[in-house]
């Protein structure tokens, strides 16, 4: 065992230092800075423009009442758990403290004022919550994007030791291997002796002992973290006395419990006698079509067909005069629920491009789904630059309008296409198409089918109009960027 691990501790680099203990540090550095700057601003505000004449001196009751607003609202950002280590560097858990925590602290200076007759400045007080909450917010953005810069080039990450089945350890591992920016660096895996004499799981997770001897192990490995995975202890009792002993040595304990592609918004952890129940509510995607995204549809995409209007015909002059072609191609794809209806984009193919399919699909050696190839001989030349840009799938809007589509959804496909469907793919009918969805800003074309797939499945059953929002911002730097186009 002695020659396992060093041959993790080679792999995986010295422990890291202390660094992650100052991410509460760094984030109440941040917190103090943008409530300061919020309080500096709300004071000139009010100075200069005199929201609420009132005959009373509001500066020198702003000089009492801004320090103790500002350190007030620190403490409850604190009280609320906005500096647990926990909440760094993922989900959107973080947010919401600082969020509740604000709107707890503009109740509480606001109903104390009233109670103790204390005569605050109303402009004061409405510009201060006003900007700073998004103040706030931007500044756990900008640390969050900070901390996932530092971790995707191997800096302040956590050592971790996964224990249980090959299995169940690798799905697990996956997950964790393919999103740098969470901080994690496995450096080892712990199964039931029967399998100990594997070398390393099918993941490439190196096994380097027995469950029995985790506690050892994982002190021998300096692991921050132990990671349970499925049948990495047999009863709860064991897993208790276990993690009462990692708790002497400074180590974490994270269950990881069989459940995959599940939105956090559908999960709640219920305690029934001393033991914890997930409870998975049932998937959101028929709350995708009802009044609210129809409404956010309607009025999004008529508002950008004005917006674009000038671009729009920009880009039918610009077809029309490379080859005097049609400018609109409308090609039949599958909506919700089955139903055919015609697609439209700007043509940037040769006419004959659907004739051309079936021989450079035998060329390239791809499949009918989600059939794309780079250098396509059949894209013409404003066709490049209008598909680079996504430009080419602006006359959809008008898809969107008439509700053939949604500005957010699994992208429309062909017939041939879903007749390749396996393994519930067919649940991506169940909500409307959209012009933009998961895989579009998660890496477009450069994603593996597979994890398209996935994505796609994932929007479905985890719908929100939070995430709507989301994808749509997302989606402006993903075409700028033109990440993963062609």
């Amino acid at each position: 065992m002695t020659t396992m691990l060093e041959r993790v501790d080679q792999g995986v680099g010295a422990r890291p230092n202390h660094a992650l203990r100052l991410l509460p540090l760094a984030a109440l550095i941040t917190d103090f800075t943008m409530v300061s700057v919020t309080a500096l601003l709300a004071v000139l505000g009010r100075r200069h423009l005199d929201f609420f004449p009132n005959p009373y001196d509001a500066q020198e009751a702003l000089g009492v009442a801004g320090p103790l607003i500002v350190s007030g609202w620190i403490a409850i950002i604190a009280a609320f758990g906005g500096y647990d280590r926990a909440v760094f560097g993922s989900g959107t858990d973080e947010y919401k403290r600082v969020v509740r925590a604000t709107f707890v602290t503009a109740a509480a200076v606001g109903i104390g004022c009233y109670l103790v007759k204390f005569q605050l400045s109303r402009g004061f007080f409405l510009i201060a919550f006003g900007v700073g909450l998004p103040l706030l917010v931007l500044g756990r953005f900008l640390l969050r994007r900070a901390l996932h810069r530092a971790r995707r080039r191997g800096h302040l990450h956590a050592r971790v030791l996964m224990a249980g089945t090959p299995r169940q350890i690798d799905e697990v591992a996956q997950v964790l291997q393919g999103k740098p920016w969470l901080g994690y660096s496995i450096v080892g895996a712990v199964v039931p002796s029967a399998q100990t004499l594997l070398e390393e799981t099918a993941a490439g997770v190196p096994v380097v002992g027995a469950s029995e001897e985790l506690v050892q192990i994982a002190d021998a490995v300096e692991a921050d973290v132990i990671f349970f995975a499925g049948g990495g202890i047999e009863t709860g009792d064991d897993l208790k006395q276990t993690a009462w002993q990692l708790e002497e040595h400074g180590i974490n304990v994270v269950i990881a419990p069989s459940v995959t592609d599940v939105s956090s918004e559908r999960i709640t952890v219920r305690p029934i006698g001393g033991l914890p129940l997930i409870h998975i509510e049932h998937p959101t995607w028929a709350d995708a079509s009802r009044w609210g995204k129809r409404t956010f549809d309607i009025l999004g995409s008529a508002a950008l067909i004005l917006a674009f209007s000038p671009l729009l015909v920009f880009v039918a002059a610009r077809i029309w005069v490379a080859d005097r072609g049609a400018v609109l191609f409308q090609h039949h794809r599958v909506g919700r629920n089955g139903e055919n209806f015609e697609c439209l984009k700007f043509r940037t193919m040769v006419p004959n491009a659907e004739a051309m399919v079936e021989q450079l699909q035998q060329q390239t050696g791809q499949s009918a789904l989600l059939f794309k190839m780079k250098d396509d001989p059949r894209i013409t030349k404003p066709g490049r630059w209008l598909r680079r840009f996504s430009v080419d799938e602006l006359p959809q809007l008008f898809n969107v309008l008439r509700g053939d589509m949604s500005l957010v959804g699994p992208r429309p496909q062909v017939q041939k296409e879903v007749d390749l469907y396996e393994g519930g793919m067919e649940r991506r009918l169940l909500v409307r198409p959209g012009m933009t969805g998961l895989w579009q800003v998660s890496g477009r074309n450069d994603l593996a089918p597979e994890e398209a797939r996935r994505l796609d499945l994932y929007y479905v059953d985890n719908w929100s109009m939070i995430q709507d929002v989301s994808i749509l911002v997302r989606t402006f730097g993903a075409v700028f960027g033109s990440r993963g186009a062609y």
